[in-house]
């Protein structure tokens, strides 16, 4: 699916969407923002390229940073959380929220080989992340990391 396609979706729905982005570094943001009309659902994103930016920014366990690093499911799923609760406006949390993580390569990162990638999608209390193990180059891993996160958005969306 499209960016264009999730964003009808959350606007027939009448839904805000947050975005965090770690490997992505700002594609998935752009995908949407590309589409005409985008601000009437995306409220905005955040690139927490840093490990520690996904703690103080994303609200992500500092725990759970040192013991798995920055690329694990669970930081997928508390970084979807946490930007919807980030971007808030006026105290209302975005309806959705959707995160990457990953490692582009070419080297490994804290024991996971590139081309490793989570995405996740957090909607009300439902927090999912599915895997993701692409093989290229960076480009080629971050452009995929996109279609994953897309495919999840429009999975859970449809599982409404």
């Amino acid at each position: 699916m499209s960016a264009a396609d999730v964003l009808a979706l959350l606007r027939e729905r009448g839904r805000t969407l947050a975005v965090a982005e770690s490997l992505t570094g700002g594609l998935l943001t752009d995908a949407f923002v590309q589409v005409p009309g985008a601000s009437d659902v995306l409220l905005g994103g955040v690139i927490s390229y840093a490990t520690e930016l996904k703690h103080e920014v994303l609200g992500v366990d500092r725990a759970l940073l040192e013991a798995e690093g920055p690329v694990h499911p669970e930081v997928a799923r508390q970084m979807a959380d946490g930007v919807r609760r980030a971007l808030a406006i006026g105290g209302r949390i975005a309806d959705v929220g959707v995160a990457t993580t990953g490692v582009a390569g070419p080297d490994p990162q804290g024991g996971r080989p590139p081309g490793t990638v989570y995405a996740a999608v957090a909607i009300g209390s439902r927090l999912v992340a599915v895997t993701g193990g692409f093989a290229g180059d960076r480009a080629a891993v971050r452009a995929a990391a996109v279609r994953l996160a897309l495919d999840t958005l429009v999975a859970q969306l449809r599982a409404e």
